[in-house]
């Protein structure tokens, strides 16, 4: 059975306040965010969704008229965003542990906390890349060609807390660790790559499986023996100034369709199965 994901307690989350000392700042309403958002939702959402939340988003603009905009980025700093005031009206985390913490901190909307999948991380490399990843398995992040090994950080990405201890389980973390480079999300992770800053990545299947990366890599499994699994959690937020439109966009991921689109890359959570 496998263990499950979590920053170190409290001081995962003291990160994030520290994180949000470092950025200098403040987020306030403004003129066009506030008001007149009857019919308006503003997503904050991990990177790894970029693609299916935007195939979710239009899908759900066939029934709805409604304005979206997402802000795509790691968890942690989201969550550091909403928490110096942010006016996102929902909040797709990719892990559980920061929609929890933010409703320990008044900031959630009663109940409205879901999960809507599962992460899982994978192996990628470019087309061109003489690694065998199937016949190689874990052992190509060893393989000679390999200079520098791209992961997501660690320190507020749940991709890269999976990665690390995927590492640690092989036993390869210490002999790597010097090879490591950090992309500030999973999206940014997997650009050190294309933009051939590393020869490998640890990336999200739901990223590696997007059109633009299948074309572009070939990616493999992580076994998930090898991490400890974690779930992707969201919240509506108390501040949105359009709670009615964001329990319908909820509503719509949680049925079929929205749950189609997950699934097709590999985060729908079997408890949301029919």
């Amino acid at each position: 059975m496998r263990s499950r994901l979590r920053p170190n307690g409290p001081k995962g989350f003291s990160f994030v306040l520290l994180l949000i000392i470092q950025l200098g700042v403040l987020y306030s309403p403004i003129d066009g965010w506030s008001q007149g958002r009857e019919n308006r939702l503003m997503l904050a959402a991990a990177s790894n969704l970029r693609f299916p939340m935007n195939e979710v988003i239009a899908e759900y603009k066939k029934q709805r008229s409604t304005q979206i905009t997402v802000s795509y980025g790691a968890s942690g700093s989201l969550a550091a965003q909403i928490i110096a005031g942010a006016p996102y009206d929902l909040f797709f985390s990719a892990d559980e542990e920061m929609p929890i913490r933010l409703s320990e901190a008044k900031l959630v909307l009663a109940d409205s906390y879901f999960i809507y999948g599962s992460g899982q991380i994978v192996l990628w490399v470019l087309n061109q890349s003489p690694i065998d990843l199937n016949e190689e398995g874990m052992k190509a992040l060893l393989h000679p060609t390999v200079k520098k090994i791209a992961i997501a950080n660690p320190r507020y990405a749940p991709y890269g807390m999976a990665s690390i201890a995927a590492l640690k389980s092989m036993g390869f973390y210490e002999d790597l660790k010097s090879k490591l480079v950090f992309g500030e999300n999973i999206f940014h992770t997997a650009e050190f790559v294309r933009k051939g800053g590393a020869e490998i990545g640890i990336l999200s299947y739901s990223l590696a499986s997007a059109p633009p990366l299948e074309a572009s890599g070939r990616h493999w499994p992580v076994p998930l023996n090898l991490y400890p699994k974690f779930n992707q959690a969201a919240v509506i937020l108390r501040r949105s100034q359009n709670i009615r439109e964001a329990q319908s966009f909820v509503k719509f991921i949680q049925e079929e369709d929205g749950r189609a689109i997950f699934a097709k890359y590999g985060l729908l959570d079997q408890r949301l199965a029919p």
